[in-house]
């Protein structure tokens, strides 16, 4: 099949508590679906988890009828902890990953002194993918582009007419990814930026995250590849590489961590499952201190 003539099915849901959206996206044919960067509920203050949303993403699964192929993240989060252990064990699918995610990995594991139980080789995800990766969707591709930058092991996936491009970009009233967690710069992001530009113009863009920009009084999470070049106020065409560097590493340097992100890379990094149960069964995330 044409690619660029394939229009996937894409439904969003959105996690008001954490801003995120994940995407079910389906080839209308085989009815073989993807499921995007899903959220696993998580009250820190009691420290107790949820399935509530990805049970919403089960439900819509069961009722469409739809067979999950694939897991799919496009980084390690560090804003809402990963449901992909959870689908996986629900609906089935193979968990996919940026091949770099082991970057990832080495920088945390020291991080949080994880020790010999934790293997930084990305072992824990079924597949640890590469730019130019095709993945089997029924009639369909699912087309991998590495898009570094806001980490190293960011990810945007390809499907039809559409692309799912997590952090790397947001609605064009808000901008782009930061780039100052471990591994992340500001020049890498830039170009990933260009390459995603590349596409056609009505190439569709679904975001994984939206904040209301100033002015905006609803969420919004699909653009275009046509409106962000013309309109994203810190990367659109005509602003230069070294612009962009300028700016987004001044940006940077005001922002706070997410709330999450300590409990987040912890289980993100395990594709989504928690660390093992210590010996009163009782599973623990530690919290360093002046560790970032």
């Amino acid at each position: 099949m044409d690619q660029n003539a394939a229009i996937p099915s894409v439904n969003a849901f959105f996690d008001e508590a954490t801003n995120t959206v994940t995407y079910v996206v389906a080839d209308p044919v085989t009815k073989r679906c993807a499921i995007i960067d899903p959220v696993l509920d998580f009250d820190q203050a009691s420290g107790r988890t949820s399935t509530r949303s990805a049970d919403g993403l089960i439900d819509f699964v069961k009722s469409g009828s739809l067979d999950v192929a694939w897991i799919l993240e496009t980084h390690v989060h560090a804003d809402h902890l990963s449901a992909a252990a959870y689908l996986k064990s629900t609906t089935g699918g193979r968990t996919g990953i940026a091949r770099s995610v082991t970057e990832v990995q080495a920088v945390f594991k020291d991080v949080f002194n994880l020790g010999g139980e934790f293997k930084a080789d990305g072992g824990q995800f079924d597949d640890l993918l590469e730019d130019g990766d095709l993945l089997d969707l029924g009639t369909m591709e699912i087309r991998v582009l590495h898009t570094p930058g806001h980490t190293p092991a960011c990810l945007s996936f390809v499907i039809g007419n559409a692309v799912f491009v997590g952090d790397t970009l947001f609605m064009p009233d808000f901008g782009t990814a930061r780039v100052d967690f471990p591994g992340g710069d500001a020049a890498t992001l830039y170009r990933s930026i260009q390459k995603i530009f590349q596409l056609p113009g009505d190439t569709r863009l679904f975001l994984c995250h939206d904040y209301k920009a100033p002015g905006r009084d609803h969420y919004a999470w699909e653009s275009t590849v046509a409106l962000e070049r013309t309109s994203n106020i810190q990367v659109h065409d005509g602003l230069s590489e070294q612009e962009f560097i300028e700016f987004r590493n001044q940006r940077d340097a005001q922002l706070g961590m997410p709330k999450l992100i300590l409990p987040a890379i912890q289980v993100n990094i395990r594709a989504g499952e928690m660390p093992p149960m210590e010996n009163n069964g009782v599973v623990y995330l530690k919290l360093p201190v002046d560790a970032l």
